[in-house]
């Protein structure tokens, strides 16, 4: 039976990944198992760690964050055991994220991090990803790591304002 379970939640994971055409974050995925009390933050979390292994999905890690894409391999076999997840919960899932679309890409497109380079020298990546593909990329340097973290954090919130102000200011003649 709880072979079953975890076979089941994979799927809903697999499911969720396979609608999208961006990656969703591992709070995201979360979330939605967790509101809908399918089952606990530890199965969802081995789950997708299972799922890692077998290269089912991928992940990318910016800044604490994890974003999970499906594989091919994925794709495959979402397709075929499409048929397990019930129909109520395929409807979950779909209702969710398609309430929910905007909110969610906007929350995995517009990303920062920031490195040390050397010592007292940090670099802060700011960008904007659009269909996985970087539509505007900035890098800062800084001399401490706090204007890096500040840069970081500023950067969803101001992004757009950054990127008009780019565009007009090289767009001028």
């Amino acid at each position: 039976m709880q072979s079953d379970a975890s076979t089941l939640y994979k799927l809903i994971i697999l499911y969720m990944l396979d609608k999208v055409d961006f990656p969703l974050t591992n709070a995201q995925i979360t979330d939605f198992i967790l509101e809908k009390d399918y089952t606990n933050y530890f199965n969802v979390q081995q789950s997708i760690s299972e799922m890692k292994d077998a290269d089912l999905i991928t992940s990318e890690t910016i800044r604490n964050s994890s974003y999970f894409k499906i594989t091919q391999a994925g794709r495959e076999t979402i397709h075929f055991f499409d048929g397990d997840i019930s129909e109520a919960i395929r409807n979950d899932i779909d209702t969710f994220l398609r309430d929910n679309k905007y909110k969610l890409r906007e929350e995995v497109s517009i990303l920062a991090d920031y490195y040390e380079k050397k010592k007292d020298e940090f670099v802060a990546t700011c960008y904007v990803r659009e269909q996985g593909s970087k539509i505007v990329e900035i890098n800062l340097s800084v001399s401490t790591e706090q204007e890096a973290k500040t840069i970081c954090n500023n950067w969803k919130n101001k992004s757009q304002k950054v990127y008009a102000y780019l565009i007009k200011t090289l767009m001028a003649e």
